[in-house]
């Protein structure tokens, strides 16, 4: 069961039993110097699910995503993945940051795509999605080809294993980022607008592939402008509104009966 996000998640919260949610905000604070950008995040998604994450550019969507695989750092309260801390630790009640090796160790568990492709440009797609587990993870390079090159096949792009980023599409450097994220074995995905830099006609096929994950299991966490997507796929949506989560319920209940007046605003705007 997910936690109510209205209600801070407190240790006596916690199920006695079996193993810890795979993500957890706990009044979760982020500041940039005064602005405030999020403002006491409370939310917990169980392994499995697909949560999507909507609401107006500028609200602390993305601010989200980057503070859960450590690239920000939240400036109060904590966020655990898989019930460890990310980013710091906690000694007498006093917040201690990791150290890079530390953060970066943490991130390998944790894969995420981002608006932008950012793959190397000198390297074809198979050497795009070994780069991570040769090089930081230290597999093989003939395990992480094999692998690369399952995963290619599962993203439908079996036949463009040689060919560089400029010579494919943007929905295929697109999936092609997916597959390098999954290289690493994730036990999450994080997805950022994963659709926006796409021409439409291109969009179909990202979000095929993110479907097949979360048909597969895989812990996701999704910020999207794509309404059908959000309904179609996601166990809960969460609707973010100036750094706090003022609606959080099923597809069904968010699309079809949203309870909150900023949450019926910016639907009306969108769908």
């Amino acid at each position: 069961m997910v936690q109510s996000t209205h209600t801070p998640v407190r240790e006596q919260d916690a199920p006695a039993s079996g193993p810890p949610a795979m993500v957890t905000f706990r009044n979760v604070w982020k500041s940039f110097g005064a602005i405030k950008v999020l403002r006491g995040i409370d939310l917990t998604i169980e392994r499995g699910q697909v949560v999507c994450v909507i609401g107006a550019s500028g609200s602390g969507k993305s601010t989200m995503l980057r503070c859960v695989n450590g690239l920000e750092e939240a400036t109060d309260g904590v966020i655990e993945v898989d019930g460890e801390l990310i980013g710091v630790r906690l000694r007498g009640g006093r917040r201690h940051e990791l150290s890079p090796r530390e953060a970066a160790a943490q991130r390998g568990h944790i894969g995420m795509v981002f608006q932008q492709f950012n793959l190397f440009p000198n390297r074809t797609a198979l050497e795009n999605v070994m780069e991570g587990p040769v090089v930081v993870a230290g597999l093989p390079r003939d395990q992480a080809r094999r692998r690369a090159e399952e995963l290619l096949t599962r993203v439908g792009l079996a036949d463009r294993a040689g060919m560089y980023p400029r010579q494919l599409s943007g929905g295929q450097q697109q999936r092609v980022a997916i597959a390098r994220a999954l290289a690493m074995e994730p036990k999450l995905m994080l997805f950022d607008e994963p659709t926006s830099a796409l021409d439409p006609e291109l969009v179909g096929e990202v979000l095929g592939v993110m479907k097949e994950l979360a048909e597969a299991g895989m812990t996701m966490l999704v910020v999207t402008h794509e309404m059908a997507f959000a309904r179609e796929v996601a166990d809960r949506v969460a609707f973010v509104d100036a750094g706090r989560i003022v609606e959080y319920a099923t597809p069904a209940e968010v699309f079809g009966n949203p309870t909150h007046p900023r949450t019926r605003e910016f639907l009306a705007r969108v769908q």
